[in-house]
């Protein structure tokens, strides 16, 4: 969401005749996109905002900071931060130009009003892959889940949808640019509506529309994740084999307390559904630890739950607390640190063992990959994902393009990559 939010902006300020530089030595203005679902992002944005304290003595350079964290604090990020001259959220990207004028003149500028139907729609992103393989299209803004534990509705505002016409021609557009690969992104992409049109109808459409493109969503949501999405997924060759459904606890307790809008039960259902319309569909997931009263018996049962669905990757935290949410006004952050980390160890030593085992299975099957690049470890390598969204590394003795599909064989396996052969 921040890539595709700093790709809108970059749009809105080369037309209004300002030019993106590589090196920081010859910026004027720094704006840096922030996130706030956990402490350590916050923590990480102000360790960089303090690295740009002498730069913006030297030059006389603007800082700015955007996106969530800019919405969460507003002026306290002016009064925290010396150095921060503008802070601006989500919704107020258009007004940039403007309030880089007024900064550029000694004021400090504040501007966190969210909208009801602020999209950018009919703005065309400046696209940041280098490589022009894979583009983020966002299909919706916001989200209205109130899950306990979450900044993000606070921060992004209410749901709203895109016209699937201008999701269209922004997939054009990346088309024409030569980009292999579009991912439709949402908070909550299940939840897109559009007068009659839903999530299952959109991807219908863009699968339809764009049979040489592969296409990739993100993020679903258990509660809202439909049979008819499923169905639609089956049907085209061109959508990846891919889910990302975050399940946060495995047990029925957490979830209420999180307001996750799901059982246990109903969760492993659409698990069930998943492995029937796309039998060798991949499944990732997210896992927090240590939330407020999680008993060592919830712990035990999100352990149980990940052992039935053996997910091929997994992302994995413990619980902060975020200043203004349901959680931090009513209810205690009781875990002790300790038990935390050992919680979360435990997971990550789980899913390790389990990540081993889908790879494993991998082994002797051959994939389409869409290559990437050249691999990090060898310039006589290449990398690129497969429909499963997973890295598959193989040598070549003969050039491979950026954006080629090609078929590799697995042969082996590593904890973070396939690796193959190139079948040709």
């Amino acid at each position: 969401m921040n890539v595709a939010d700093s790709e809108i902006v970059s749009s809105i300020l080369d037309k209004s005749g300002y030019t993106k530089t590589n090196n920081i030595e010859n910026a004027d203005i720094i704006l840096v996109n922030t996130c706030s679902i956990r402490e350590n992002a916050e923590t990480r944005v102000r360790g960089r905002i303090s690295v740009y304290k002498k730069h913006k003595k030297q030059r006389n350079a603007l800082v700015g900071v955007l996106g969530c964290m800019a919405e969460r604090l507003k002026e306290d990020l002016i009064n925290q931060e010396k150095t921060v001259d503008i802070v601006v959220g989500p919704d107020s990207y258009r007004l940039l130009p403007q309030m880089i004028e007024e900064a550029l003149n000694g004021r400090k500028i504040v501007q966190t009003i969210l909208s009801d139907d602020e999209t950018y729609e009919d703005i065309l992103p400046v696209r940041y892959d280098n490589n022009g393989v894979s583009a983020f299209v966002s299909i919706m803004r916001g989200c209205q889940n109130f899950c306990s534990y979450c900044i993000v509705p606070y921060v992004r505002g209410i749901e709203r949808s895109r016209n699937p016409e201008t999701i269209l021609n922004e997939i054009k557009d990346i088309l024409e640019k030569g980009f292999k690969e579009v991912t439709l992104i949402g908070q909550n992409v299940d939840s897109y509506i559009y007068n009659k049109t839903n999530f299952a109808g959109l991807l219908d459409i863009v699968a339809k529309e764009f049979p040489l493109m592969r296409i990739r969503f993100s993020t679903n949501h258990p509660k809202d994740l439909s049979d008819e999405v499923l169905e639609v997924m089956s049907q085209y060759p061109n959508i990846c084999h891919h889910i990302h459904l975050p399940v946060q606890s495995g047990s029925n307790h957490m979830l209420q307390l999180m307001n996750r809008g799901y059982t246990r039960e109903y969760y492993l259902d659409r698990i069930r559904a998943i492995r029937h319309f796309i039998p060798d569909c991949a499944i990732s997931t997210d896992i927090m630890v240590g939330f407020c009263d999680e008993t060592e018996e919830d712990h035990q049962q999100t352990l149980s739950l990940i052992k039935e669905v053996e997910y091929d990757f997994a992302f994995m935290f413990k619980y902060s607390e975020r200043s203004g949410t349901y959680a931090s006004k009513n209810m205690k952050d009781n875990i002790d640190e300790k038990e935390k980390i050992k919680r979360l160890n435990e997971v990550i030593d789980l899913q390790n063992k389990i990540g081993r085992i889908s790879k494993q299975k991998d082994v002797g099957k051959t994939f389409e990959v869409l290559v990437e690049g050249k691999s990090k470890k060898s310039e006589k390598e290449y990398m690129g994902r497969n429909s499963q969204n997973k890295v598959v590394v193989f040598p070549s003795s003969r050039p491979i393009n950026i954006g080629e599909l090609v078929q590799v064989e697995i042969e082996k396996y590593t904890s973070a990559t396939l690796i193959g052969k190139l079948i040709e």
